[in-house]
Order: structure tokens, then sequence, then C-alpha cells
């Protein structure tokens, strides 16, 4: 007997052997049937979907969970665009804590204001507490004298700005994150991707300096999971700096490692270690993404994490220790460091499983495109910066430049898996506004960004889905609708493909399942 069959719905598989069904058989959690194999079984349940639309669960393929979940519970200044109503914001919540106590604040994007706010500026505000700022990129911080004064006296700031590695002495004051803290705080987030109908994601970097939040940070996804709080599959990635060097037997060609020897592949199909991160260069929205020349109208290029030197030795050693890497490269020269790396890599050690990834590939030069192709890496891209910050992104790229951010059709044109992501909780995490704009190509404000990068619906959703699967090694497993695979599964209130473009994003998810059970996607 089936544990459920599902009904009366348009099942749009992403499986071209069976691309659109009408009924769905669930047993065990898994996919069993579709149409005549199961319409005539027994099941304890019949649900009747009432003509919806459902396709595979989305996969987000670079997500920041516990930032996503301590953001949503942190005082912000989003949205003020004066200074003095930023400084009363902080203000605000400086009033909330006792005094010498430590101040978070997230929303702060130097941006809206046309400058960076100063420490001096937060001094008039900070009534002897230690105020540290966010930025909304997650490459940089803003904090005041209180916590300048702590850090040591070679930590490079302008002015109480603290970008990049900078950042890490600042956090190291403070205590990491307690477990409990970090399982509310993924908890929190996973329900606001069940609502967005994502029912598995990549965890984009635990542990590490910049995005880390505890050295036991992957104990906290255990204890969520135990506590029967992760309701969604997740990959974590590890930062890179946690290897450790290792007396490995040299026959093994390890030269760094997590304890035991643990990488890419460990756990189940609900909590697994995935890649190894490692990051080139910073971000578009701190200016620090690291370009080949200047950005319009600035006098830099932006700037990478390290030498190119210690970058490439860094990625060799990665893929030499069995790694799938994940490398963050936003601007054409980090690309170019990291392209360079990975053929290296293969060149020593040839590893054409290994699927490699370049996470964002922000600014990708044509060049560069038959590259990506010939190492087979995968292009894990963020739509929905382009349509929240486009306007900004494009500008700051110029007019030559402004085409080749955060393709879509090229990568597709040479053959390069396009994969679809987040990075929630810098940019709108709903994958089907990002469709929406890998369809349109147009910023919230309706510019042109790249018109010529569209891709249709279909490979939008297949960039969310199969693709998503394939950058995680989860194809047999999730992705499609196909049986033997997991029964994960999002309802939606209309076609995607039916709707006008402009419509996409605003489709409604009635649904979501994981396992074959309809998730609750309001309680933490």
């Amino acid at each position: 007997m089936l544990s459920a069959r599902l009904t009366n719905a348009r099942f749009l598989t992403m499986d071209p052997d069976h691309p659109v069904a009408h009924d769905l058989g669930i047993w065990r959690g898994r996919i069993v049937g579709l149409d005549e194999a199961v319409t005539s079984l027994p099941a304890r349940e019949v649900v009747d979907l009432q003509g919806a639309t459902v396709l595979p669960g989305f996969i987000d393929s670079h997500v920041h969970l516990a930032w996503t979940g301590f953001k949503a519970a942190t005082p912000s200044i989003a949205g003020r665009t004066r200074v003095d109503d930023v400084l009363a914001g902080v203000a605000e919540a400086v009033a909330a804590q006792p005094p010498g106590s430590w101040v978070s604040i997230a929303g702060y994007d130097q941006r809206a204001l046309g400058r960076h706010l100063t420490a001096a500026e937060l001094d008039t505000v900070s009534d002897g507490r230690k105020v540290f700022m966010l930025h909304d990129s997650g490459h940089g911080c803003l904090v005041n004298t209180a916590v300048l004064d702590r850090l040591p006296a070679d930590t490079p700031h302008e002015n109480g700005f603290l970008a990049e590695q900078a950042m890490g002495p600042a956090r190291a004051l403070r205590l990491p994150y307690s477990q409990n803290e970090l399982a509310d705080a993924i908890a929190r987030a996973a329900q606001t991707c069940l609502s967005e109908g994502v029912t598995a994601c990549a965890e984009a970097g635990i542990g590490g300096a910049l995005f880390g939040h505890s050295p036991v940070e992957l104990g906290a996804y255990q204890l969520a999971r135990d506590q029967g709080r992760l309701p969604l599959r997740v990959q974590l990635m590890v930062a890179v700096e946690t290897l450790r060097p290792v007396a490995a037997h040299a026959a093994d060609g390890i030269p760094g490692a997590l304890d035991l020897g643990l990488r890419t592949g460990f756990g189940d199909d609900r909590l697994s270690v995935g890649a190894l991160k490692i990051y080139t260069d910073g971000g578009m929205m701190a200016r620090t993404a690291a370009l080949s020349s200047p950005y319009t109208g600035l006098d830099h290029a932006g700037q990478l994490q390290d030498t190119p030197e210690a970058l490439a030795e860094t990625i060799v050693d990665g893929h030499l220790a069995g790694w799938q890497l994940a490398v963050h490269a936003i601007g054409d020269r980090a690309a170019d460091v990291a392209l360079d790396a990975l053929e290296r890599a293969q060149k020593i050690r040839p590893r054409p499983e290994a699927r490699h990834r370049i996470e964002h590939a922000g600014l990708i030069r044509p060049d560069q495109l038959a590259r990506f192709a010939r190492l087979g890496v995968s292009a894990v891209v963020q739509p929905n910066f382009l349509r929240c910050f486009g306007d900004d992104y494009a500008s700051i790229m110029g007019e030559e430049r402004a085409p080749w951010l955060y393709r879509g059709r090229a990568f597709l044109d040479h053959g390069i898996p396009l994969v679809g992501s987040s990075d929630r909780p810098v940019a709108d995490g709903a994958p089907l506004r990002a469709i929406q704009f890998m369809v349109e190509r147009a910023s919230s404000s309706g510019r042109p960004i790249g018109p010529d990068e569209a891709v249709t619906v279909d490979e939008a959703l297949y960039a969310y889905t199969v693709a998503g699967a394939f950058a995680c090694h989860w194809e047999d497993s999730v992705g499609s609708l196909t049986p033997g695979k997991r029964a994960d599964l999002v309802v939606l209130g209309d076609d995607p493909r039916s709707v006008a473009p402009s419509r996409i994003g605003d489709i409604e998810v009635v649904a979501t399942y994981v396992d074959g059970r309809e998730t609750d996607r309001t309680a933490p």
C-alpha cells in the first residue's frame, strides 16, 4: 500500500523520460511511480491537489542558514537612507543592551547613504557599548572606537570599517555562539526556506573566520537535526582554514585534512559534508571583488584574499586531499586565479568526477567561458543579486562589462552547468523571483541587465532542481520527480511556464513536501 498518492495535479518532473504526470505515488518517503503505475494502487492517503503545478523541491546551492537566522533576530537599520536616521537606529539598539555589552546591528550598506559611516559617528550614540555593524554583503563590518581600541594595533581599517580578513580580529573578541543559539538560528532560516519551496540547500561555509559562527559549528546542525528542527536537506561546506597539516602516508598525497580525514560525502541524505569552501576575493557590494580593471568611478579594482600563489596552493591542496571545491570568485581577476589553480590541480592528479564549483562567478569575461567548460566547472550564480542590486552593479561595471554579470545563456551555450542559488541572507532567497530574473534579465527597477544572457523558463527551473542536485552530488536522490528518488516537492499555485514572465515571482507556494510529507512552513 502506498503511503500517499498525490493526484489531480500537473507534475513537471524535470525527467525527460516522463516530463509531465498527473498522479504520483509515495512509499516510505520515496517516489514509487507516476500515473498508471500508481493510479489504481491503494493508498493510506489520497491528496487532491486541485489542479496545482508540482515541481521537484527547489535546491538552493549556496546559502547561509545560521547567518540568515541570526540576521532575522538582530536589530536592523536596513532601509534607512540618511545618516541621522541610521544613527537613531543604532541608538535604539544600544539603549536595549546593558552598559559595556556588545551590540550587533544588521542591515548596514554604505550604498544607501552614499558613503561609509565612521567609528567617530558611531561613538556619538554608543554610550559605552561595543558596536558591531555587519555589512549586508558579509565582507566587511563597521565598529566603533570601543572595539577598535581592543584590536591589534596593525589591524587595517578605514575610519572603523574593517574589510575581509580584517574582520577576523574583531569577531574573535566575542565568544562564539552557543550550540543552542546556532540551532535556533538554523531552525528559523530553514522555515523561511521551506516557505519559498526550498527543500535542500548547501550551507556555504562553516567554521571559518569570515562567515563561521563557532569552531564546533557542525555540531549545531546535528543538534538541530536531533531536536527535529532541521526540516530540509543540508549539505555543509567546510571553510578551508579548518584543515590542518597531517602526517598521512606519503602515497595518500593529502597535505591537509579535517580530523580523521573527513571530506566531501560524509553523512547521509539529510545532513552531510559537502565542498571545501575557498575564498579568492570579496564582494561587489563592499567593492572588494577582485577585477582585472578598476570599478567604474573608483580608483581601485578590489582585492584578492591572498597572493595568487598562496590561493593556488590552497586550491591545489584541497583537490589533492580529495575534496570537491567550492571556490568563491566574484570578480574576473579572481576567476582567473581560480581557473588557473583548478587547471593545475587537475593536471597533477586528474579527478574528473570532482565537480568543482565556482561560487558566484559574478563577472566572467568572454575569454574565460571556454576555460570553465574545459575544466568541467559549475557556475553557481545568484540571479537575485541582479534583481535586487542590478542597477548598482551595472553602474560600477560600466557599459562594456555589465552584460558579463551573473551570466546565464553564455554558460549554457558553452556547456557549463548553470546552478541557481541565493547567498541568503545577502539577497532575497526566493527561487521563483530568481527564476523570473533569469528569464527577464531585468532589475527590480526594470533596467535590463545583460538581456542576451536570458534563459528559458525550463532552463531556469533546471538550474534550481536538476543542476542543483548535480552540483551537490545529490542527483541519485533528488532534483527530479523520478521513481526511486526522495519525494521532495513544491506545490505551486500556477505553472511558471504558462504565466507571463513578469508574474513568475508572484506565484504562490502552496505547500512544500520533504520525504513525502507536507512540512509545517511556519513554526520555527
